[in-house]
C-alpha cells in the first residue's frame, strides 16, 4: 500500500464509468444526497427526542455537519499529500482535488445503517437474538456473530452494496474507495477485539464479505488474516472518523443549552478552555472573548465558539495525520485522530465526561432509549418467527406480507431471510417504527388510508 495505489474510480456493480461534467467522486456524494435511505435519516434519533418545539440535531443534520467537516480535512490534507514528489499526475490530481469528495460522501453515509432511536435500536437488535438463543441452529458461527452483535456499521455497507429485489444492481454503485472510506473496522463479527481501533467493532456483514475482499483487494490494503477475514484500516477512514469524532463531541454541547440541561456559563468555559489548550497561533483568545462580549444572543455566543473550536479541532487532526502519515500508510496506527489529541488534553476529556454523565444519561435521552427499545424488539418479535417458520400460519403469512417486496422473504437460507427483515426494520424511522407498533398490537386500531 502506497499513497498512489490507494484510491479507483471502479464502482461496485458496474464495470463501466459514466462520462460527463462531474468526476466519479462528485457523483457519489450526489447519489447519496438523493438517495431514499439517506432522506430518512431527518426522521431518525440523533441524541435527543424528535420531534419536539426545541430543534435538536437528528441523523440527517448531524451527517450533513460532518460531512462539512470531512470536505475541510480532505482538503486540508489532500493539498498536503499532493506535495510528495514521488506520486504519479493522476495520484496528485486525485489528491488536491477529490479527496475532499470522497470523504465528505463517507461522512454523508457513515451513520445510514443505523436503525430507528440511536444505538438503542441496535441493542435492541441484538437482544432479540441473544433472548432467544434456540434460533442458533439456523445458523453458522459466523452468521449467528452478526444477529446476535449487530452492528451499525456493517448495515451501512449493506445498504450502500446490496442488490436489492427490483432495486438497481450493487446498491448505490459508488466507487471502492468511499466505501473504504467507511469502513472503520475491516473485519468480521467473529474477530471484533476492543483492544485494537480496527477490530473494536465489525465492518461488515457476512452477506457483504465478498465485497470487502473486492475493495480490499483492488486498493492493496493490508491482510491481517484470512479466516477470519481483517484488514488493516483504509488510510483515509482516519478522516472521516475524525469528522464525526469532532462533531459529537462539540456540537451535542449546543443542544443540550438549547433544552436547557448545561447553562452557558459552563458551555462557554468549556469552549474557551479547549481553545486555550489545543493553542492553535491563529486562535487568539484575547480576540475571541472580545468578540463573545459583542454578541447579545446566548445561542449565538455558543455558536461562534462551537464553529472556533471545530476549526481547531478540524486542523490539529490534519496536523496528526501528516505527523503519522507514514504509520497510517504502512497499517501500524492503533489510534484515532481525535483520541490522539485527547490524549494529552483534559479537557477535551472532561466534555466527554460531562457528555456522558449529564448528557446521554439525561431522563429524556433515557426514556427514548428505552421507548425505542422495545418497540424494535417487539416489532422483531413479530417478524423473525414469522418469516423462519417453514409452516407459516395465518397471522405469520399476514406479517410476511407487510414486508414490502425488494426485502424478500419467500427463498434463500434462514440468514438471508433475517436480513430481508432487518433491512426492513432497520430502514423504519422512528415514527414509523412507532405507528406499526402501534397499529400491529392493537394500541391503534388503523383506519383505511
Amino acid at each position: 500500500m502506497n499513497w498512489n495505489n490507494i484510491f479507483s474510480e471502479k464502482r461496485i456493480g458496474s464495470e463501466s464509468l459514466s462520462k460527463g461534467v462531474r468526476t466519479q467522486f462528485q457523483r457519489d456524494f450526489d447519489r447519496l444526497i438523493f438517495s431514499s435511505s439517506f432522506r430518512r435519516l431527518q426522521n431518525k434519533t440523533q441524541v435527543f427526542p424528535l420531534p419536539g418545539s426545541t430543534f435538536v440535531h437528528n441523523r440527517l443534520t448531524h451527517s450533513l455537519e460532518v460531512a462539512s467537516v470531512g470536505r475541510s480535512l480532505g482538503k486540508i490534507v489532500g493539498e498536503e499529500l499532493s506535495k510528495k514528489t514521488d506520486l504519479t499526475d493522476d495520484a496528485k490530481e486525485f489528491y488536491k482535488y477529490e479527496l475532499q469528495n470522497v470523504i465528505a460522501t463517507a461522512c454523508l453515509a457513515h451513520d445510514i445503517g443505523n436503525p430507528a432511536f440511536g444505538h438503542s435500536g441496535e441493542k435492541a437488535i441484538s437482544k432479540y437474538f441473544l433472548d432467544n438463543a434456540e434460533l442458533q441452529e439456523y445458523f453458522s458461527e459466523p452468521e449467528w456473530s452478526d444477529l446476535i452483535n449487530f452492528e451499525g456499521n456493517a448495515n451501512a455497507l449493506r445498504i450502500l452494496t446490496h442488490t436489492f429485489r427490483g432495486k438497481a444492481h450493487g446498491g448505490l454503485g459508488l466507487t471502492i474507495t468511499t466505501l473504504a472510506s467507511l469502513l472503520k473496522y475491516p473485519c468480521e463479527s467473529v474477530s471484533a477485539d476492543k483492544k485494537f481501533k480496527h477490530r473494536k467493532k465489525y465492518g461488515f456483514f457476512q452477506s457483504e464479505k465478498k465485497t470487502v475482499l473486492e475493495i480490499a483487494q483492488n486498493l492493496n490494503m493490508f491482510k491481517e488474516s484470512d479466516n477470519p477475514v481483517v484488514y488493516k484500516r483504509h488510510p483515509f477512514v482516519y478522516l472521516t472518523e475524525a469528522a464525526d469524532d469532532i462533531c459529537y463531541r462539540i456540537l451535542d454541547m449546543e443542544d443540550a443549552l438549547r433544552l436547557g440541561i448545561i447553562e452557558e456559563s459552563r458551555i462557554t468555559e468549556f469552549f474557551i478552555r479547549l481553545l486555550e489548550s489545543i493553542n492553535r497561533k491563529d486562535d487568539d483568545i484575547g480576540k475571541i472573548r472580545k468578540i463573545l462580549s459583542e454578541i447579545e444572543d446566548r445561542n449565538e455566543r455558543i455558536t461562534y465558539l462551537r464553529a472556533k473550536c471545530i476549526n481547531a479541532l478540524t486542523l490539529e487532526s490534519a496536523d496528526i495525520f501528516m505527523k503519522e502519515s507514514e504509520t497510517i500508510i504502512s497499517g501500524r496506527f492503533n489510534n484515532t485522530l481525535v483520541d490522539s489529541i485527547e490524549d494529552n488534553n483534559d479537557i477535551l476529556k472532561e466534555i466527554a465526561k460531562v457528555s456522558f454523565e449529564e448528557i446521554y444519561n439525561h431522563d429524556t435521552v433515557l426514556e427514548i432509549e428505552i421507548a425505542g427499545y422495545n418497540v424494535i424488539f417487539e416489532l422483531l418479535s413479530l417478524f423473525i418467527p414469522a418469516v423462519l417458520n417453514k409452516t407459516p400460519d395465518n397471522r405469520d403469512g399476514k406479517l410476511i406480507r407487510l414486508i414490502p417486496g425488494q426485502f424478500p422473504t419467500d427463498k434463500g437460507t434462514a440468514y438471508e431471510k433475517v436480513l430481508s427483515v432487518l433491512d426492513y426494520v432497520t430502514g423504519m424511522t422512528d415514527l414509523y417504527a412507532t405507528e406499526l407498533y402501534r397499529k400491529i398490537f392493537g394500541i391503534d386500531i388503523p383506519r383505511h388510508r
